[in-house]
């Protein structure tokens, strides 16, 4: 549980506008409102962090960069829908990161990677696939489905993440379980 949050503090942190903005639409604030809302708060963000004197990731600045382009498109259009499109685009770029092999190794610890890290590598792939599936997702809701946007991105991405880390969880301990009873079962057989 540590390490989802661990994990979901910056996702959150940097998503903060996005969420911002689908709350005021999903309470009736009105286009203008919720962009210019969700637009100061990711504003907000990169500046608390440069206030801090820390690095700015680069998913924030990304992240800032389509905010501020879906508002300006947003607002010149007044179509919600290209903010509401914004949430597609990260999840494309952090799915397209996840596909590297080992970037989940940093979640375990390095005497279990021997055991499990080829377990790890496929779960790297899963992650990546529900990163581009949300994309999909995200994108038919915005575009076909605008009125149900505000709860969906309110409740999916989180609960499909908390869902797929409990699965993660389960698997990679059942199997390095497995895997360390055989071990030990092997080297307590005599030669």
């Amino acid at each position: 549980m540590r390490t989802l949050l661990y994990a979901l503090g910056p996702m959150l942190f940097d998503s903060l506008g996005v969420m911002v903005f689908a709350i005021l639409l999903g309470i009736g604030a009105g286009i203008v409102p919720a962009v210019v809302a969700g637009t100061l708060v990711a504003l907000a963000v990169v500046g608390y962090e440069l206030a801090r004197g820390h690095k700015v990731a680069a998913l924030q600045w990304i992240s800032l960069a389509s905010v501020l382009f879906t508002a300006a498109a947003t607002l010149l259009t007044g179509d919600p829908r290209f903010v509401m499109a914004k949430p597609t685009m990260v999840y494309l770029i952090v799915g397209t990161v996840m596909l590297r092999k080992g970037w989940l190794n940093r979640y375990i610890p390095p005497e279990q990677l021997a055991l499990v890290g080829d377990v790890m590598d496929r779960f790297g792939m899963v992650w990546a696939a529900l990163m581009f599936a949300s994309a999909g997702l995200n994108l038919v809701i915005a575009l076909f489905f605008t009125g149900w946007w505000p709860l969906f991105i309110g409740i999916f991405p989180l609960a499909s993440k908390f869902g797929l880390f409990a699965i993660h969880i389960a698997v990679v301990h059942f199997i390095g379980q497995a895997r360390l009873r055989r071990r030990l079962a092997s080297e307590l057989q005599p030669s």
